[in-house]
């Protein structure tokens, strides 16, 4: 009868690793690894290069915007004492509104 025993363990055992490498691998969601294709992978990196020329560009053109903006320098510095900042932080803020002193403070103040 040992040997029936036996046999009958194994059997239990194996099924009990099955279901536990099962649950293992829904918990730890393992992923067999797969081979990317190499186009794919070269195409998603242009993609993400031109992505970032794309912001660059559009942060030079926005900057460019923002210095072609006529400012007094008098409101810049009653900006800045008044509220206290530095004033590259004040004449941003004023390019930002156009030179207007009013949107400026209430952007600043909000």
């Amino acid at each position: 009868m040992e040997a029936g025993d036996e046999g009958v363990d194994r059997v239990v055992d194996s099924k009990d690793l099955q279901q536990q490498s099962k649950a293992f691998d829904k918990l730890t969601d393992r992923v067999e690894d797969r081979q990317l294709d190499s186009s794919r992978a070269q195409s998603a990196m242009a993609s993400i290069a031109a992505s970032a020329e794309a912001e660059k560009n559009a942060m030079r053109l926005r900057e460019k915007e923002l210095a072609a903006v006529k400012i007094n320098a008098a409101d810049v510095d009653i900006i800045a004492n008044e509220l206290e900042l530095d004033k590259k932080v004040a004449e941003r803020t004023l390019r930002e509104h156009k030179g207007d002193a009013v949107a400026a403070i209430r952007s600043l103040l909000h």
